[in-house]
């Protein structure tokens, strides 16, 4: 039997910052030296960050890659490393995500990765070429075999390959998995599958941190070849995972367990949390802003943003914004001051009376007589995001909105006014989950205002409004959007569940017409199957509607 010392390095890389994130790695490979770690694998493309989207046409960012990754090398003695780059042949022209399996100070062996996603949030066919080859390598008298997140997946994939033809005893696989509700469960069941099936130790190794919408959540793992967990990272954070694993011939099996650090799962509250708190913060900390803002309004969206926020960063780094006006009422006023105390935040209170009468005034003569409708209503809300934007300008805080799911899938929200600012926390969030998060938060500690958890929500914008006046109630309202929007299903699947006829061709109606405003929307974190971003592209200018049979 020999045993391997695997380090498995989920780091937090940034995209374009090939030299930060190369001293990152040599950083690691360190460590793990000191430690006495055999191999050590990082996460896929961790020396471009992932994903690099067009700077991939660029070629001088490919050659960037490339001569960090030979600056790496020399760090390579007495461990070996497989690191995530992007290969090039052919003078650039032809591209490839790639591992390169480095030891002794050389560049050993590289591997292309060979299943390229494209659906999703995935582009990768638009500027990869498939790899056609399986190599393995020789570590300490183990057969090893390298492959690339997507490989895996695929029964009769590189793995097989590597295994029944290669003779690979353990697989490493580098991966930059985003977070969706409910993927590690999946992750560790087609890996225990995929690692049992072959008769294959499997150590699979993840991004941490996050990448304009998405979210990478770490949780590396190792399985022995019976598929039996042998080790777990952390979830949401940047870890050095170190495990033994003892590598015995199949006729040997069942094999010792090996030593390595199970961690717990988090629970669905635990995770998606977890996965708005290092979203934002990554983006406000990647793209260098110090501050955020956001425009409390004693509701339960807002006041859930800036839990998130001032868990992120601290209540020093982010500031509310209370704009009232004529229709604004007590208890929403009472309840946004309170909400920045607990919070302890400072809460600037400005009031768009004296604007909304000169726009009304200013308006009087070319609107005439026509009746008050929601043009009156949405000039509240625009002159209420002119006056958070001008903060932004002025102190350079970054404006975080606080539209959910359910209200940014049907248009419920308004153009170059709510929807103003740079990014969108729990934009992927359906109401129903924002109110479980919510309850969940306050359970850690009463941050969040009783009254807010349960008085009606309404956006407002004229007397006695609710929101249930516009909107079926959320509780008929997001199963209805989920169907529709993450399931695709039609409107008569969509009846056939149990919902009434005619409020099902409101919500897809809504939905259909909503979706130049969600083109024109900050980006936010993606948490479901499908968000509203990358994951959802519908056209703008479209006459196909679902009207059932």
């Amino acid at each position: 039997m020999q045993t391997l010392k695997i380090a498995l390095a989920q780091i937090n890389s940034t995209v374009g910052d090939i030299s930060g994130n190369g001293q990152k790695i040599i950083d690691r490979i360190d460590q793990a030296k000191r430690k006495g770690v055999d191999l050590i694998a990082f996460p896929e493309l961790c020396l471009t960050g992932y994903p690099p989207e067009d700077l991939l046409l660029k070629s001088h960012f490919i050659e960037d890659n490339i001569n960090q990754l030979k600056k790496i090398v020399p760090h390579c003695s007495g461990i070996a490393a497989i690191i995530g780059f992007v290969d090039s042949q052919k003078s650039g022209k032809n591209i490839h995500n790639a591992a390169a399996v480095i030891y002794d100070k050389k560049i050993q062996l590289i591997y292309h990765k060979c299943h390229l996603p494209n659906y999703g949030v995935f582009d990768e066919a638009r500027y990869f070429q498939s790899g056609l080859l399986t190599p393995v390598f020789v570590l300490k008298g183990v057969m090893v075999g390298v492959n690339i997140c997507e490989d895996i997946w695929h029964e009769d994939g590189p793995t097989r390959a590597q295994t029944r033809r290669g003779g690979a005893k353990l697989i490493i696989n580098i991966s930059d998995s985003p977070y969706r509700m409910g993927v590690g469960v999946s992750r560790e069941k087609m890996l225990a599958v995929r690692a049992k099936e072959n008769k294959v130790f499997i150590a699979y190794v993840n991004m941490v941190g996050g990448q304009d919408e998405l979210v990478f959540d770490g949780g590396s793992l190792i399985f022995n070849a019976k598929g039996k967990l042998l080790a777990r990272g952390k979830s949401f954070e940047e870890e050095l995972m170190i495990a033994d694993v003892p590598i015995q011939s199949p006729f040997t099996l069942p094999s010792p367990q090996g030593r390595g650090i199970i961690e717990k799962r988090l629970t669905q509250n635990e995770e998606i949390y977890r996965a708005l708190q290092m979203g934002v913060f990554d983006y406000v900390h990647k793209n260098q802003f110090k501050k955020t803002v956001i425009a409390i309004s004693g509701g339960i969206d807002s006041a859930l943003t800036a839990v998130i926020a001032v868990d992120a960063f601290g209540r020093k780094n982010v500031v509310g914004v209370f704009m009232p006006s004529r229709y604004t009422s007590k208890e929403s006023d009472a309840d946004a001051k309170r909400l920045a105390e607990n919070l302890g935040i400072r809460l600037i209170k400005i009031s768009i009376e004296p604007p909304l009468r000169a726009y009304f005034d200013l308006l009087a003569s070319s609107f005439g007589a026509l009746p008050t409708d929601t043009t009156e209503e949405n000039l509240q809300s625009r002159i209420r995001g002119n006056i958070i934007m001008a903060l932004s300008n002025k102190f350079g805080w970054l404006v975080l909105t606080t539209g959910n799911k359910s209200e940014m899938s049907v248009g419920y929200a308004t153009l170059y006014g709510d929807m103003a600012g740079g990014f969108a926390v729990i934009k992927d969030i359906w109401k129903k989950v924002v109110y479980q998060l919510a309850r969940y938060r306050n359970r850690q500690g009463g941050i969040i205002p009783v009254r807010i958890l349960t008085r009606p929500p309404t956006a407002e914008l004229r007397s006695n409004q609710k929101d249930c006046d516009t909107l079926p109630p959320y509780a008929i309202l997001d199963p209805i959007l989920e169907a529709y929007i993450e399931k695709d299903r039609s409107f008569d699947e969509i009846v056939k569940m149990g919902f009434d006829t005619k409020t099902v061709a409101k919500v897809i109606s809504l939905v259909d017409n909503s979706e130049f405003k969600r083109r024109q929307a900050p980006l936010g974190v993606k948490i479901t199957p499908r968000g509203l971003g990358k994951d959802r592209r519908m056209p703008i200018t479209n006459r196909y509607f679902d009207k059932g049979k």
